[in-house]
């Protein structure tokens, strides 16, 4: 059975190798294009007096997808926002519980979100919304939307799994909380405040 879990968590890794990547290329790709393109727009106006046309408009268009991509991106490396009053009260098994509580319902959000924003994009390529200055169909824009909430559903699956199959209280799958992460209660280290699982 320990095998089975193992291999499990290995693939599991390996979705979450994979997933990294895709958010690496995506986000430093759209940051390095959006730097490229406004140098560029800026030398036009300085050299030529004349900038490149559709320069903010793409600029605004590379935001939408470095936000949304970016949700997964911070899902990842347990760099979201979090609401922990309730959950540094607690200790061991019912603070891993709660983790894991938080984690699944977050993950059905972020489905659910995926699920309508995909809704919207559809509503938008049935409407054919094209951009103002370049004509771009705005639909392909705005797949970032179902594609970086059903990124970021993702993450919170696998940080479920993670807390599921292994021991310890891990805040992302590849991020464990260590003793350091936690306020301490009771005293010296090791004490009654010791979290560890």
């Amino acid at each position: 059975m320990d095998n089975v879990f193992k291999g499990l968590l290995a693939c599991l890794a390996a979705l979450d190798r994979v997933i990294g990547v895709i958010e690496r290329l995506i986000i430093g790709g759209t940051v390095l294009i959006m730097a490229l393109l406004m140098s560029a727009h800026v030398v036009g106006q300085l050299l030529f007096e004349r900038g490149i046309p559709g320069t903010y408009e793409v600029t605004e268009m590379l935001i939408v997808v470095m936000t949304f991509v970016g949700v997964s991106y911070a899902a990842r490396h347990a760099r979201h926002i979090r609401m922990s009053a309730l959950y540094e009260q607690l200790h061991g098994k019912a603070r891993k519980g709660l983790l894991m509580l938080i984690c699944a319902g977050t993950a059905a959000l972020m489905f659910y979100f995926a699920w309508k924003s995909g809704q919207y994009v559809v509503a938008i390529h049935d409407r054919g919304r094209v951009s103002s200055s370049l004509g771009l169909p705005m639909w392909i824009v705005y797949l970032a939307l179902p594609a970086g909430f059903g990124l970021a559903g993702v993450q919170y699956l696998l940080t479920l799994a993670r807390n599921a199959l292994s021991p310890g209280i891990w805040r992302s799958f590849n991020e464990q909380e260590t003793y350091s992460d936690t306020p301490v209660h009771g005293g010296e280290m090791g004490g009654a405040g010791d979290d560890r699982v």
